[in-house]
């Protein structure tokens, strides 16, 4: 924790100072701009990728970047998306998968989850797009369809929920899909049947 409290010093010593004015706008003012929907792995950082400052990105992760399809009560990640969508009117929402995405390569592989029950229940969202790489042969290749498939399906799962339906009928929304490559820092977007372009060089 050593390295996580001298950083907080260093934050409060040197970065807060430069940013006063921002932190003093946004105590009273948050108006993200997009919602990022991204996984929990902690390689995998929104704004550092991005570049955002605060108050730019309103962000939820998940393992696996899932996003469960629409049902009655309330959960953390519905909740979360209703909030963005309908209460802070964001302009965009970003599903971000990634390379090695150990929830990705744990459905690949066939790994035994018998050890992590909650964890393989919550894989069970991935269903669809494992169901659409059953013809691909195991391996890395296996593992990179099914992070974009997994995006694919993660959109259509977050095109059910009613606040984003609303928001696309209304045409003040817009979906995209990302993978974010670790080892290049490259960054797909993904159209609508997986294929996908770099966002930059």
């Amino acid at each position: 924790m050593q390295n996580f409290t001298g950083g907080v010093a260093r934050f409060q010593r040197e970065i807060f100072p430069a940013k006063a004015e921002l932190f003093t706008r946004l105590a009273t003012h948050h108006k993200p701009q997009a919602l990022y929907i991204g996984c929990s792995d902690a390689r995998v950082v929104p704004e550092l990728i991005t570049q955002g400052e605060p108050g730019e990105l309103f962000v939820i992760r998940t393992a696996g970047n899932l996003v469960p399809a629409y049902a009655p009560g309330a959960n953390g990640v519905t909740a979360s998306i209703e909030y963005a969508v309908a209460v802070l009117d964001v302009s965009d929402i970003v599903v971000c998968g990634h390379s090695a995405c150990g929830a990705m390569t744990a459905l690949a592989e066939g790994h035994d989850l018998s050890g992590v029950p909650t964890v393989a229940e919550w894989l069970r969202h991935a269903d669809a797009a494992v169901a659409r790489t059953a013809g691909v042969a195991t391996g890395p290749e296996k593992v990179g369809a099914l992070v974009r498939q997994n995006v694919s399906a993660q959109l259509a799962n977050l095109a059910t929920h009613p606040s984003v339906a609303q928001a696309l009928a209304e045409k003040r929304l817009t979906l995209h899909g990302w993978v974010f490559d670790i080892p290049t820092g490259r960054v797909e977007a993904l159209d609508v049947v997986g294929a996908g372009t770099a966002l930059a060089a």
